[in-house]
């Protein structure tokens, strides 16, 4: 899919024939920012591409099941533990990350005068999962290389989304191989499985207990799946079932917030205007840099929320597209009738770089965000998280995180900087969600003092 950039040739084609786009024999993309809702809204039927989202080989997970109601049944047992409720009762979590990546950094700095924030942005995404997930956190803030090769790993795989996507018999028996022989012919593979034999263990872990009656210090996410009376009418999830969502919950963890906070990081760091802006909001709304800074009070600063959802606009989270299924009413785009079971498509990329809703799309402006009436406008155009009944399930989440992750940090460090970079540099691949090109996956920041 022309090397991961196929999203950048489908804005090409846009400029060239207009909002309406047909990109494969089945399938339609369009461009138009006011048809997003006419697609991805509460209570949508526009069912998932079962070819595009079968890719992914998790069939049973939540985020893949191609029906609407299925989905919505799958889904009420999971969305208690990413309310917004429940994210605050547990910001302990993403607190003690977050000083965790401080302490790191702290520790570079005095080490090597420098630091590698890459992988690290990632860990802290993994870290607060895991735990979130299993009671058992992973530990890759802890790791020297802050657990790279499970990013490799991730990274590694990703091409093989989109050969899967048209080869989904080769993937059956990809997925199917014995990992004695998977060793000898795939690390990517092989790492996967290894990877899954981990979760599938943890999964086991859980279960026991909750068969055993016992009741740990908190429930987490699979304590809560595990539990008979979890919601109403809810079916306890078989162990693949589970592992299926431990995998999905993993892996989008490992890049869609650990880019946004690279994103964000670094274009703070490189503008001195912006950095002025952020630390000074920070220290004025927190003259101790030591003290607890909370979610909360960290929402109400209106410079760091520009900030963040700057981030999210340039690093958009999953770049290409998002393929969605026209139900038996039909449907109609510009002018265009569309009958049912075509596939319909939008972009983060593409609405997030469109020139009239974002002036000089490629610049970082949080300034675009500060306006109250303006920066309302343009959320309706976010399509970081999606939109509707399937948007990302873990955002209250992930804004935990963002906003708590980098108040810490610039909180306490004014002084950072870090090289220019290239447009080649910062240019993603599309494997679904954003990569870096393989050569350009450091971030070094350093103090400048």
């Amino acid at each position: 899919m022309h090397g991961g950039s196929f999203y950048l040739q489908v804005q090409k084609l846009h400029k060239q024939y207009g909002p309406v786009v047909r990109i494969t024999p089945d399938e339609i993309h369009l461009s138009d920012p006011e048809n997003c809702e006419k697609i991805y809204y509460i209570g949508s039927r526009y069912g998932k591409d079962p070819q595009f989202y079968g890719a992914f080989g998790t069939h049973k997970a939540t985020f893949t099941a191609p029906s609407p109601d299925v989905h919505r049944v799958k889904r009420s047992a999971l969305n208690p533990f990413f309310s917004r409720k429940k994210v605050l009762e547990l910001e302990d979590i993403v607190q003690d990350k977050a000083d965790k990546l401080v302490q790191r950094m702290r520790e570079s700095f005095s080490a090597t005068g420098s630091i590698d924030l890459h992988h690290a942005f990632r860990a802290i995404s993994v870290d607060v999962i895991s735990d979130y997930a299993f009671g058992n956190c992973y530990g890759f803030l802890d790791k020297k290389n802050f657990g790279a090769e499970f990013f490799e790993m991730i990274r590694g795989f990703g091409p093989a989304f989109w050969f899967f996507q048209q080869f989904p018999t080769i993937q059956g028996l990809s997925l199917s191989t014995p990992l004695w022989l998977a060793k000898l012919t795939s690390e990517p593979l092989t790492r996967m499985m290894l990877h899954r034999e981990g979760s599938r263990r943890q999964i086991l872990k859980v279960k026991d207990a909750v068969d055993r009656g016992e009741k740990g210090s908190r429930t987490t996410i699979f304590h809560q799946l595990l539990h008979p009376e979890a919601t109403e009418g809810h079916v306890v999830p078989t162990v693949d079932e589970l592992e299926d969502e431990a995998y999905i919950m993993l892996a989008a963890a490992a890049d869609t917030t650990g880019n946004a906070l690279t994103i964000a990081a670094y274009n703070v760091v490189r503008n001195a205007e912006v950095y002025k802006c952020l630390t000074e909001e920070l220290k004025q709304a927190f003259p101790d840099p030591d003290e607890q800074i909370d979610f909360v009070a960290l929402e109400r600063l209106p410079y760091l929320t520009a900030v963040i959802k700057e981030a999210l606009r340039l690093s958009c989270g999953v770049p290409g597209r998002l393929p969605r299924v026209v139900p038996d009413s039909g449907a109609e785009f510009n002018g265009y009738h569309v009958p049912p079971g075509t596939v319909v498509s939008m972009s983060s990329w593409t609405m997030h770089h469109n020139e009239d809703l974002y002036p000089q799309s490629e610049t970082f402006d949080p300034s675009r965000w500060t306006d109250p009436v303006q920066g309302k406008a343009l959320e309706k155009y976010l399509f970081s998280f999606g939109k509707g009944s399937r948007q990302c399930i873990g955002m209250p989440l992930a804004y935990c995180e963002l906003y708590v992750t980098l108040g810490r940090l610039f909180r306490q460090f004014d002084d950072l900087k870090t090289a220019q970079k290239s447009r080649e540099e910062l240019r993603y691949n599309d494997y679904f969600s954003s990569y870096h090109a393989k050569d350009y996956t450091k971030f070094i920041f350093e103090k400048a003092s």
